[in-house]
């Protein structure tokens, strides 16, 4: 008898001990994906990141980061001309754009906004101050030599910043831009996936964040979708410039 109690609070207190490793597993593995990631977006004083703007009730942006790959920035900007989107917001790295100078003239020929990423497409929050800067002023070199002059838009590299990092942009003359919408499109979930990410809480003022890389297998689908629940929701395209030339644009306090 005393065997079988023993034995009982032993596989309990086993049975036990693996619960409460997977409580905090899973706490972990929420923090690191819904607390860790939130993007911050301005110091309580100082300089901002935009990422919506609500005043604009009938106008939104698409952007699209591109830091690598050959093949998808000029399929998305066959669809994009087939949509009747003339007027994105293309968020480059200065090293992609520098090996890329055709692709970046047709961007401009067809009415898009050239925005950049710096150059190395580095995380500026593991970067020391003067790195950042001589990332930029490398970045600001190529764009000025490709004739994309008087950038005033900055996506950091992953859309990691910090308050430094806020500083330093403000410094130099850029508007840090997040996003409101994240397509997820990167991860390639499915075409009808990634227009439901986009389109099931999009609105007016919104930045709607997707990407142009090689990575993102399925975005050229999924615009004509987008742009269809654009046009029933009677949002027009603009780009992020326009979007937020009105001042009242939305932004989050950093702790």
């Amino acid at each position: 008898m005393n065997f079988f109690y023993v034995g009982t609070a032993k596989k309990l207190k086993q049975l036990l001990i693996i619960l409460i490793a997977a409580l905090f597993t899973g706490i972990f593995l929420f923090m690191e994906n819904n607390i860790m990631h939130i993007p911050v977006f301005l110091t309580k004083d100082g300089p901002k990141a935009v990422y919506k703007n609500e005043q604009q009730r009938d106008k939104l942006s698409l952007t699209f980061d591109i830091s690598w790959g050959d093949e998808k920035a000029l399929l998305i900007l066959e669809e994009l001309k087939t949509s009747g989107i003339k007027n994105a917001t293309f968020f480059l790295s200065a090293s992609w754009a520098e090996r890329h100078p055709d692709i970046v003239k047709k961007m401009q020929t067809d009415g898009h906004e050239i925005a950049m990423m710096g150059y190395h497409y580095k995380d500026y929050t593991a970067l020391e101050s003067n790195k950042i800067r001589q990332d930029l002023a490398q970045a600001k070199k190529v764009f000025d030599s490709l004739g994309v002059k008087n950038i005033g838009l900055l996506r950091p590299p992953s859309g990691h910043f910090n308050n430094e990092v806020l500083k330093i942009a403000d410094s130099l003359g850029y508007t840090v831009v997040h996003w409101s919408v994240n397509s997820q499109d990167w991860i390639n979930p499915g075409v009808e996936k990634i227009v439901q990410n986009v389109t099931e809480k999009m609105s007016g003022g919104d930045i709607i964040l997707m990407h142009a890389s090689d990575s993102a297998q399925q975005t050229q689908k999924a615009i004509p979708l987008i742009v269809q629940e654009m046009k029933r929701k009677h949002i027009k395209n603009v780009s992020v410039s326009e979007l937020i030339s009105n001042t009242n644009v939305k932004s989050n306090e950093i702790n």
